[in-house]
C-alpha cells in the first residue's frame, strides 16, 4: 500500500507514506487508491481511499490536508483542517502535530522535508515548472518561520517519472535553458532531432543540495515504467485514456 523512506523512517517523532496505487477501493483506470480529488472518480470511493491513508499516517480522515494545485511556486503554513476552499498552492508545511500534509501527483516530484529537532514538517508537488520557479525554496523558507534550520532538514523524493520516460520539446529546451541557466546537465540528447530527455529527479536533487539542506534522498522510483504500483498521466497520455489516477504522498508529525 505504501513505501517508506529510510531517512524518515528513523525519525520518531514523524510518520510518512509514499502511497502506491494498490489497496484502495476504486475500479478501472483508477484501480485502486486513488487519492485524487480533483479526478473523476467517483467521490465516494475517492474519500474511502483517504480515510484508508490518513488511518495508515495515524490522523482522523478530516486531518489529512492537501491543497489545490497549480504548479506554483506557493508554499502556506498549515495549523489545522481547511475551513472552505483548498488554497492555491503546491506545498505545505506544519508544526502541528496530528496534521498530514498530503501532495498529490502522477509523475511529477513529491518531496516530503523534516526537521525532527525543531518538530517541523514540509511536503511539496515539484513538476518542473514549480522546481523551476522556486516550489522547493519556498518550502525551505516557510519551514524556517516555523523554527526549523535548513542544515538540519532531511528532505526525500518518492515516485517520479525517470529521465529515460520524459521526453521535452523544443518549447521547454528553450524556456528551461532561459529560467534555470548552470543546470542544462539534466538535459540530454533524445532521438528526435531537437528533443531531449529531461532528468527532473536529479534536477530537484541538485536544487535542494543548492539550497543548502542536511540531506536529500531520492528513492528512485519510476511512475511511467512501474505501471502495477504508480499512475502516470504521461502513460495515460500516450494511451489516450480519458483521466488518471493521482498519487498520495504524506507526513505527519506525531502527537
Amino acid at each position: 500500500m505504501f513505501i517508506q523512506a529510510p531517512a524518515l523512517v528513523s525519525q520518531p517523532h514523524i510518520r510518512h507514506a509514499f502511497f502506491t496505487r494498490q489497496g484502495g477501493v476504486s475500479n478501472g483506470i483508477y484501480a485502486s487508491l486513488n487519492g485524487g480529488i480533483g479526478s473523476s472518480d467517483d467521490p465516494a470511493k475517492v474519500q474511502e481511499n483517504r480515510r484508508r491513508m490518513a488511518e495508515a499516517v495515524g490522523v482522523a480522515p478530516d486531518s489529512m490536508i492537501s491543497v489545490y494545485q497549480v504548479h506554483s511556486p506557493d508554499a502556506v503554513i498549515v495549523e489545522g483542517p481547511w475551513r472552505g476552499d483548498r488554497p492555491k498552492a503546491d506545498a505545505m508545511v506544519t508544526a502541528t502535530p496530528g496534521l498530514a500534509l498530503g501532495i498529490t501527483t502522477a509523475d511529477c516530484g513529491p518531496v516530503l522535508f523534516a526537521d525532527e529537532d525543531a518538530r517541523v514538517i514540509g511536503a511539496a508537488h515539484a513538476g518542473w515548472r514549480g522546481a523551476v520557479t522556486g516550489v522547493l525554496e519556498s518550502t525551505l523558507a516557510a519551514m524556517e518561520r516555523l523554527g526549523a534550520r535548513r542544515e538540519r532538514i532531511v528532505a526525500v523524493l518518492g515516485p517520479t517519472i525517470s529521465q529515460k520516460a520524459y521526453e521535452v520539446g523544443p518549447d521547454f529546451i528553450e524556456r528551461f535553458t532561459e529560467e534555470a541557466p548552470g543546470y542544462e546537465r539534466f538535459l540530454t540528447d533524445a532521438e528526435r532531432s531537437g528533443h531531449a530527455m529531461f532528468d527532473l529527479p536529479g534536477f530537484i536533487g541538485a536544487r535542494l543540495k543548492a539550497a543548502g539542506i542536511g540531506a536529500f534522498e531520492d528513492l528512485g522510483l519510476c511512475t511511467y515504467s512501474d505501471e502495477d504500483r504508480f499512475f502516470s498521466y504521461r502513460r495515460t497520455t500516450h494511451r489516450q485514456e480519458p483521466d488518471y489516477g493521482r498519487l498520495i504522498s504524506a507526513i505527519a508529525l506525531t502527537p
